[in-house]
């Protein structure tokens, strides 16, 4: 190639083409799942400090920190220590807990509040679903997270 002679013409590159194709690809494909499956993408997202909230309360409850787990629960006046222990001790009414799942939150009209599906069970490790024996002790039931002061509660429904 000498001097004077002009520098080849190259087509110009498809990389940037197809790289953004790629990304406005991504962008629409998660856009369609957000809006066909909010629950999905948005709630682990939105939920996530009253989900920390029941993993405290229940680490501790399973761990039998019980002290602690009544203060995570933020209880109002007439929910006593003692009445605490008639339900979450090792002798209460949803003990012994050794393991627990955290299965689904629920979002009630009206409420500042999330009311979180939990099961709980006497068995360390969680049960397996086949395990008919060990789940039959495993209790199911809802917990309300208040948003404000992310304390916890039965729902009332």
């Amino acid at each position: 190639m000498g001097l004077l002679e002009p520098v080849p013409v190259r087509p110009p590159s498809k990389k940037l083409r197809f790289g953004i194709i790629i990304v406005i690809a991504v962008a629409v494909t998660y856009a369609v799942f957000a809006a066909v499956l909010p629950k999905l993408l948005w709630y682990p997202i939105y939920y996530h400090s009253e989900w920390s909230t029941i993993h405290k309360f229940l680490n501790s409850v399973s761990d039998n920190d019980l002290q602690r787990a009544y203060q995570i629960w933020k209880p109002v006046p007439s929910y006593t220590y003692d009445r605490f222990l008639e339900d979450w001790g090792p002798e209460g009414y949803y003990g012994p807990v050794k393991s627990y799942n955290v299965k689904d939150t629920d979002h009630p009209s009206g409420c500042a509040c999330v009311d979180i599906a939990v099961q709980v069970s006497p068995y360390n490790p969680f049960p397996e679903k086949d395990d008919f024996v060990k789940q039959a002790k495993t209790k199911e039931f809802k917990l309300r997270v208040e948003y404000k002061d992310q304390s916890i509660g039965f729902p009332l429904d």
